[in-house]
């Protein structure tokens, strides 16, 4: 015991000349002990500095005889070994009364608390906190200067924006509006690296650069495309567009974006340098974005100069554009709710509208659709589509597809300067939705139907038949749409509906089967394998008063008491717009009416959507703009 011939020489100094064994390297193991329990680490504890100055002060209270006796006693115990320490704690805890043992057992509950983020490797640190939920991820970082290095970091928060952002999670439920997915997808490959220990060094331990520049400083932030707005209109028996207050039909066009906007030349500009926002004020600002969905907070612009009911319209993070019955449409900057310029050409009543970065496109009861430079309010061209009233159009890369009251559909293929009509509707055509990728079109009309177009082969392959009213409007949901797994798809189909082909030799495929692994066994086109299937699901709101989920008609939405004339929809909610004056907002995945907006004086016509902003337009001849974001 050579700790205690250092201490008490007199009694243990035979002791001191026996010679000792000595344990080798070799003879320690440490790969079968756990890193609190490593035989080589044992009584290496740093003292707690604050804990061992307390000590002093209660000590220096005592006599010269006690402080003598209490230091001697823990200088040998702080020179014994562990075996040694084990056998002076086991005496001592034999003699302690309970109010002694209970004191013990409250200090060790704290002392025995060991900070495992700090031990463990950064790498294995992700991994635990990429588990956490936002408040628990934020409480985290309150722990320690460590743990807040981690739990900051770009690789735990870009998690959390890949499982939340513009999708439901599977865990929660929750999802946030879409802000930057083309940023989530360009970095996830940097920080899969950086999350599996490769390239630490290469980054800030806390975060990424941020995304920032004085000219822009929303450079690096997209505003999501809505997938379907809705630009709804009345038929009217007067052929300068007059509103007609007993007109019965509406026409509507619905401009929509199957992906945001059109690419644009402007865009091909040399990027300037950026600095990349944090992740998690990426994450923090789409949380307080989709909070505000969820509780209804939000403020309101009203644009207002039209002098007759608003038709259709579409917005983008600068500009509003809309169309009117007064035969002009209007370009409005969003943040201060200023007319930019009135376009003036066509002499009815303009019903349908859709633009990108570098053109315009309108049609009108007036059986014309003008091509326009929206930035200069020139009109580059005029084209005579049909034999009557245009009501709806929409163009996707090099397609462009019209509806008109003479019942038919023109399409244009700007690549081939192939222009051909779709005929098979027996009342006026209410939409048109074009599917670039799988080459169909999609149409709605006053005949009930919603019909599934061939491009390539210029004829219909399905009818949809379920409504009891005029089909307004028809949204083809994207790919990354799904419905939640863990409910049975076959039992929320609506059996009274039916789904058929009525045109000879059309494709016997569902449309999108409900399973997705059936779908890819069996190509939707047999002939060409290769060629992608139309979307998986698709939203119809008709004036029989209801929307409906399809697949084969999986759900009815019931909420609204008159006829619906606009739609517009992203992943997580759909937006409705009605004769009874008010806007709904549905989880279209459940079909529960989240909320409802009212505000207008006339029926609601059109609407579009994006992560943080709702707008509608109406025959009270205004438009309603809601942010939920910063306006």
């Amino acid at each position: 015991m050579p700790f205690l011939t250092h201490h008490l020489p007199s009694q243990y100094s035979a002791l001191a000349n026996q010679p000792q064994k000595e344990t080798s390297p070799e003879d320690i193991t440490n790969t079968a002990y756990c890193y609190r329990h490593r035989p080589d680490l044992k009584c290496r504890r740093q003292a707690d500095e604050p804990s061992m100055a307390l000590l002093q002060k209660d000590l220096g209270k005592l006599s010269h005889t006690d402080q003598q006796a209490i230091s001697h006693v823990w200088s040998l115990f702080s020179a014994a070994p562990s075996k040694q320490r084990n056998l002076m704690l086991q005496g001592i805890l034999t003699q302690c009364c309970f109010p002694q043992l209970s004191y013990i057992s409250a200090n060790v509950r704290e002392l025995i608390k060991v900070d495992f983020l700090a031990a463990l490797p950064a790498e294995l640190g992700f991994k635990i906190l990429c588990s956490l939920d936002t408040t628990s991820l934020c409480k985290a970082a309150q722990v320690s200067r460590r743990w807040r290095s981690l739990a900051d970091d770009d690789v735990v928060w870009h998690k959390m924006c890949e499982q939340h952002i513009d999708r439901k999670c599977t865990k929660c439920g929750w999802g946030l509006p879409l802000l930057e997915r083309k940023r989530l997808r360009i970095e996830k490959r940097q920080i899969q690296l950086r999350a599996s220990g490769r390239g630490i060094n290469e980054w800030s331990p806390v975060i990424t650069p941020i995304s920032e520049t004085s000219a822009n400083p929303l450079a690096d932030i997209s505003e999501p495309p809505a997938l379907g707005p809705s630009q709804l209109v009345r038929k009217r028996t007067n052929e300068e567009g007059e509103a007609s207050p007993d007109s019965t039909k509406r026409l509507r066009s619905s401009p929509t974006r199957e992906d945001g906007p059109l690419p644009s030349p402007d865009l091909a500009v040399e990027p300037l340098p950026l600095r990349r926002r944090p992740w998690k004020d990426v994450y923090k600002d789409r949380f307080r974005v989709g909070t505000n969905w969820k509780h209804g907070r939000f403020t309101t612009k009203v644009f207002k100069g039209h002098t007759n009911g608003v038709m259709c319209l579409q917005f983008d993070d600068k500009v509003l554009i809309t169309g009117s019955y007064d035969t002009t449409a209007k370009v409005w900057d969003v943040h201060t709710g200023k007319e930019i310029r009135t376009l003036k050409g066509h002499t009815s009543g303009i019903r349908c509208l859709q633009f990108d970065d570098s053109k315009l496109m309108t049609g009108s009861l007036d059986n014309t659709i003008k091509l326009w430079n929206w930035k200069t309010g020139q009109c580059l061209r005029t084209f005579p589509a049909h034999n009557a009233g245009i009501t709806c159009l929409h163009f996707s890369g090099p397609w462009v597809a019209s509806g008109s009251m003479d019942q038919t559909i023109r399409v244009w293929n700007s690549e081939t300067q192939q222009t051909f009509l779709l005929r098979g509707h027996t009342d006026w055509i209410n939409s048109v939705k074009v599917d670039e990728a799988s080459r169909t079109l999609f149409s709605a009309s006053d005949d009930l139907t919603v019909r599934l177009w061939d491009l390539d082969a210029k004829r219909v392959i399905r009818v949809f038949e379920g409504h009891v009213g005029g089909v307004q409007q028809v949204l083809p949901l994207p790919a990354e749409f799904e419905l939640d797994e863990h409910r049975n798809i076959h039992g929320l189909v609506d059996r009274d509906d039916d789904v058929s082909s009525n045109a000879s030799g059309s494709n016997e495929h569902s449309f999108g089967d409900t399973r997705r692994d059936a779908s890819l066994e069996e190509p939707f086109w047999p002939a060409e394998p290769e060629r992608p299937a139309p979307p998986h699901y698709m939203l119809t709101g008709a004036l029989d008063s209801t929307i409906r989920l399809w697949n084969a008609c999986l759900r009815t939405f019931f909420g609204h008491v008159e006829g619906i004339w606009a739609l517009a929809a992203d992943h997580l909610r759909l937006i409705s717009g009605s004769e009874d004056r008010m806007m709904k907002v549905w989880d279209p995945r459940t079909g529960k009416c989240e909320r409802t907006f009212t505000g207008h004086r006339g029926p609601v016509t059109c609407a579009w959507l994006s992560d943080s902003r709702v707008a509608s337009g109406s025959e009270d001849c205004e438009v309603r703009m809601l942010f939920f974001g910063n306006s």
